[in-house]
C-alpha cells in the first residue's frame, strides 16, 4: 500500500481482498476502493467489516472473477493476487482504457522475474517483451515464504507496472503474432524461424488474406518460395537473419515488424 502512494483524490481497485487487511489501510488513503472478489464468503465477510463505518460509503465489491468483469474507473491497481491468473491479468489491465497511473501487485517471484528479464537473460521471454512494449516495470520487493501462514512453496516479489502513456503505436495482436513466432524458438537464428514450412504457410495465407482484403494484385506465381523470398530479404535489409530472439529488445523488434509490414507480411 505504502509503495503505490495513494493519493486522497484517487480510486483504488483491488483483486481478491479476502478479509480487508490491505482494503481497510486503503479506504483510510483514498476516495474510494474497488473490490472485486469471486469467493462469496469473503464478500460477506469484508461486508460486515465495513457495516456501520465510514468506510462502508468508499467501498465498492464486485462478486465475479476479475478476468470476466468489465473494468470500471480506476487510478491505481493495488493487490495480492491469485497466482495462477498473473499473466492474463497483467494483459487485462494494459488493455484497459483510461489508462491508470500505476499498480503495485504481488506476484510468484519467477513471475515477477521474467516481467523485467532483459535480452540474453535466461528468463527472458514473450512476456517480458510485451510486458516491456507496454509498460514499465520495477522491482520493489522480495517477499519470502515464511512470510506467510501456511507458507507457499515459492518466494513472490511485489512489481510496480506503469503503462506507458502515450502507448506505442503499434497493433498489439500483429506484434504479439510476430512476437509469438520468435519465443517459440528464441535461441534459433530468425532466419531459421520464420522460414520452417509450418511458419511459411501461415504468412503465405496471411499475405493472400491481406492483399484480398486490401484489393491488392498478388505477385505472378505467388506461392510458399516467394514468401520465403520476402522474408529472407526482409531479413537480410535490417541485418537480423543470423540475430535470435533471445537477444533483441523491443526496439528490435519494433523495426522487425515495421520491416516485414512494409513488405505486406502479416502476422494476425
Amino acid at each position: 500500500v505504502q509503495k503505490a502512494a495513494l493519493k486522497p483524490h484517487e480510486v483504488v481497485m483491488e483483486v481478491g481482498p479476502g478479509t480487508g487487511n490491505m482494503t481497510m489501510k486503503m479506504l483510510d488513503a483514498c476516495k474510494k476502493v474497488i473490490a472485486i472478489e469471486l469467493d462469496p464468503r469473503m464478500v460477506t465477510e469484508l461486508q460486515k467489516r465495513v457495516q456501520g463505518s465510514d468506510s462502508e460509503k468508499k467501498l465498492q465489491l464486485i462478486y465475479g472473477d476479475f478476468l470476466k468483469v468489465d473494468l470500471p474507473y480506476f487510478d491505481v491497481f493495488v493487490a495480492n493476487i491469485p497466482y495462477q491468473i498473473s499473466s492474463p491479468l497483467v494483459f487485462k489491465l494494459l488493455a484497459h482504457r483510461p489508462l491508470f497511473r500505476c499498480a503495485v501487485i504481488m506476484f510468484q517471484e519467477e513471475f515477477a522475474q521474467r516481467l523485467t528479464a532483459r535480452p540474453g537473460e535466461n528468463l527472458y521471454c514473450r512476456l517480458s517483451v510485451n510486458t516491456q512494449l507496454l509498460a514499465r516495470v520495477q522491482q520493489l520487493m522480495k517477499v519470502g515464504k515464511n512470510n506467510f501462514r501456511p507458507p507457499p512453496k515459492v518466494d513472490s516479489r511485489v512489481v510496480r507496472i506503469e503503462p506507458r502513456n502515450p502507448p506505442p503505436p503499434v497493433n498489439f495482436v500483429e506484434w504479439d503474432g510476430m512476437v509469438r513466432l520468435c519465443f517459440n524458438r528464441k535461441n534459433k537464428t530468425l532466419r531459421s524461424v520464420f522460414t520452417t514450412k509450418s511458419v511459411l504457410n501461415l504468412l503465405e495465407k496471411n499475405f493472400r488474406t491481406y492483399h484480398a482484403l486490401k484489393n491488392l494484385p498478388l505477385p505472378e506465381t505467388f506461392n510458399t518460395n516467394t514468401v520465403k523470398i520476402i522474408v529472407e530479404e526482409t531479413l537480410d535489409s535490417v541485418e537480423m537473419s543470423t540475430t535470435r530472439s533471445s537477444k533483441l529488445d523491443v526496439d528490435d523488434f519494433l523495426v522487425l515488424l515495421d520491416a516485414f509490414n512494409k513488405r505486406n507480411i502479416r502476422f494476425s
